[in-house]
């Protein structure tokens, strides 16, 4: 009895992670450039009582085993990285990134981390900067007596000045991307971190080798979708209230067994 309850509680305990990574989902669901995550899960050790195989009295072989498992486990968090739904914001400075590629910013303690959120900002002398005011990079600088700022889907910055009718090329966007996004690490902040499960990054302008194109004036949205996230959620709490039901029914079996001599 002992070992059905343990065995329940783990599935109790892995889908109440479940749905804490459902909540962090819906939580995020207007975060700019959010990718949902979902857990997986897998079966842990199992206790053999006769293995398959195995010789028998009569000189056969036991077509099948007799086991017992010990319950579930979580051990991972996929994130997948769908494109999100496109709003139009009409501000010069939001970017959306139509394809696989990552923002670079550079972090205060001066590695490079990597963003889906392109809403940029201004610093006060002018360079181009995430929301926390992380720079850019590469590092672009707008001019101050810049009247009007253009991005091309190449990834091109121009801009016109005062007293000039033609525009001034100033920079140029450059994008990363990584052969297993999956493994990056989500760090906060609309933030990720290279590891060793994601690869090194490769980066390009955009729209070459399959990096993606950047859309001005545009912000990418959370690919959360409410209705999957519910039904997820129900299942999770279905699931989890059937193994507390299992715990229960060994309770009172035991109970049961406990109670024979009366």
């Amino acid at each position: 009895m002992i070992k059905a309850m343990r065995t329940a509680a783990s599935g109790m305990v892995s889908q109440q992670m479940n749905v804490d990574n459902i909540a962090n989902n819906l939580a995020n669901m207007n975060t700019t450039g959010f990718k949902r995550s979902r857990i997986e899960f897998q079966d842990v050790l199992y206790q053999k009582y006769r293995r398959a195989g195995s010789a028998t009295a009569i000189g056969s072989r036991v077509p099948t085993e007799l086991a017992i498992g010990y319950g579930t486990k979580p051990v991972a968090t996929v994130r997948q990285y769908t494109v999100g739904d496109l709003m139009q914001t009409g501000n010069p400075l939001d970017l959306a990134i139509t394809g696989d590629g990552f923002l670079q910013l550079q972090h205060p303690d001066g590695g490079t981390v990597y963003t889906r959120d392109g809403g940029i900002k201004l610093s006060a002398d002018g360079r181009l900067v995430n929301s926390d005011g992380y720079i850019i990079l590469p590092e672009i600088t707008i001019p101050e007596d810049a009247t009007s700022i253009a991005i091309g889907n190449d990834g091109s910055i121009q801009v016109m000045q005062i007293g000039s009718d033609e525009p001034t090329e100033v920079g140029q966007l450059e994008l990363a991307r990584f052969i297993n996004p999956a493994g990056l690490s989500a760090i906060g902040r609309n933030m990720l971190e290279m590891t060793a499960a994601s690869g090194d990054p490769i980066t390009d302008v955009p729209g070459q080798n399959g990096i993606g194109e950047i859309d001005q004036g545009y912000l990418e949205m959370s690919n959360v979708k409410v209705v999957d996230e519910m039904v997820n959620m129900i299942v999770a709490q279905r699931a989890y209230e059937m193994n507390s039901k299992a715990i229960q029914t060994a309770d009172d079996m035991a109970s049961i067994a406990n109670n024979l001599k009366r």
